[in-house]
Formats: C-alpha cells, sequence, structure tokens
C-alpha cells in the first residue's frame, strides 16, 4: 500500500462539527501538541486555576472534545465572541454553534462544565441553614444567574428553621421581562409545605437595580405570603458582578 493510500484510509480524528482537522494515522498525535498538553495540565495541577489564563482554562475543556488538534486559536475564538470564561460555559448552544470550529462535541463539553459548576454550588446551599450561609447562597446564585442573557426567575423554599428544601425555577423571559405570577408562588410554597421564600432574578443588562415592576411584582408576592402566614426573607437581583437585596435596600 502506498503512503497516498494509507493516508486516505487513516480514520479522521475529529468530529466533523469541529474545526478542520489533518488526518493522521490511528494514535498519532504531533509532538508539539502533546507537549504542550502535559504542560498545560501539569501547571494546572501544580497550581489549579488561579494559575491559568481564561484561554488556558478552555484549552483544557476543549482537549477531551478535540482530541488531537491545537485548540488554542479556538479557545481564544470563543472568549474574543462571548467576553470571558463564564460567558463561554453559559452561552446559549444555538449561539455557540454559529462560532467556525464549534460542534456538537464542543458544545456538550461545555454545557457539561457548565452544569457541574451549577450542581457543586448547589450542593453547598440544599439542606444548608440558609441565613447562615449568605454567602455560599450569593456564591450560587451569581454562579447559575449572573451570566445568562434572558432573564430567569428562581424560588428557594425554606423550611421552619430556614434551612433550603428546595430551589426551582418559575420562570424565564425575554433580555428584561420575566413573567411572573404571585398565585403560583404562594401555591407551590404550600404544596412543598414551606414556611418562607427567598425570590432571586437576574439582570441580563448587569446592572441589579430594581425596576418599577420588579417592585410592583415583589410586593404583590409579600401580600400573598402574609395572608398565608408565609415569611418572604428577600427578593435577589443578580447582575453581573454584583447584587441587590430587597431587604437590605429597605424595600422589604
Amino acid at each position: 500500500m502506498s503512503n497516498k493510500d494509507a493516508f486516505e484510509e487513516a480514520p479522521m480524528l475529529f468530529d466533523p462539527d469541529e474545526a478542520p482537522a489533518v488526518a493522521l494515522p490511528t494514535g498519532r498525535m504531533p509532538s508539539y501538541i502533546k507537549d504542550h498538553r502535559k504542560r498545560l495540565r501539569d501547571r494546572f495541577m501544580a497550581g489549579g486555576a488561579a494559575a491559568m489564563p481564561d484561554y488556558e482554562m478552555l484549552e483544557l475543556v476543549l482537549f477531551r472534545a478535540i482530541p488531537r488538534q491545537d485548540v488554542k486559536p479556538l479557545a481564544r475564538k470563543l472568549l474574543e465572541s462571548f467576553g470571558d470564561f463564564n460567558r463561554v460555559l453559559s452561552a446559549p448552544p444555538e449561539r455557540l454553534a454559529e462560532l467556525p470550529g464549534v460542534g456538537a462535541a464542543v458544545i456538550t463539553e461545555l454545557k457539561i462544565v457548565e452544569a457541574s459548576a451549577h450542581r457543586l454550588a448547589r450542593a453547598r446551599v440544599l439542606q444548608r441553614h440558609v441565613l447562615s450561609g449568605w454567602d455560599a447562597l450569593l456564591d450560587y446564585c451569581h454562579t447559575t444567574m449572573a451570566h445568562r442573557e434572558t432573564e430567569q426567575f428562581r424560588v428557594l423554599f425554606l423550611d421552619r428553621k430556614n434551612v433550603l428544601i428546595a430551589d426551582e425555577e418559575q420562570a424565564r423571559g425575554t433580555v428584561d421581562h420575566v413573567p411572573v405570577y404571585p398565585r403560583e408562588v404562594a401555591k407551590r410554597t404550600l404544596e412543598l409545605n414551606a414556611s418562607a421564600l427567598i425570590l432571586v432574578h437576574n439582570h441580563p443588562s448587569g446592572d441589579p437595580t430594581p425596576s418599577q415592576s420588579d417592585i410592583d411584582m415583589t410586593m404583590r408576592i409579600q401580600d400573598a405570603c402574609q395572608a398565608l402566614g408565609l415569611t418572604l426573607h428577600d427578593h435577589l437581583i443578580i447582575g453581573k458582578s454584583n447584587e441587590l437585596s430587597f431587604r437590605s435596600e429597605g424595600y422589604l
């Protein structure tokens, strides 16, 4: 068999949806790529994420999706398109797919990492006393909501000891609006046998300042809670880098 025939019969080692790849004999990887990947992995294991800029963290994630290709250009392209590591992970799949070189394997890997971060943050607050672990709760809210491109409204349900027993998405909407129905929030609180709740929603603009509709909706839920003997502890609005507490700002 000629070298040309061997090259043509060698399997493609990349997802065809990904960036164009060169066919290589099975098991072969260019040494410069292999060495670069080993250096990055060693540096990560020695110094953790703090030792890595965003594009190198993305490279580590992309290694699994694109096993034998230089992924640095794609990592930089993702950051140029979405801004930072967090925004890349939280970008909608349809927007990721618009970027040349991003196929199903890359999107799946990014979404696995995103889901893992959410689950880890959630485990730190679920079945824990919320008011004494307020910082962990804020970290969780920022992890799950700060970089979303549309509004999401969540309710954290607490028992009589202020232990978080459930965290549920109640609604999602557009860039600047999410429909919320106070009656449904109160009904779900009773269904879970919860005694108190915390409202949370994000502002994709990054500014957590409440709108008049945010204030009005909160007051309606407050009225529904009081009628049923429930406690509304707070309403948190999550921005890109900070948050606003209705309780701290005097709205509640």
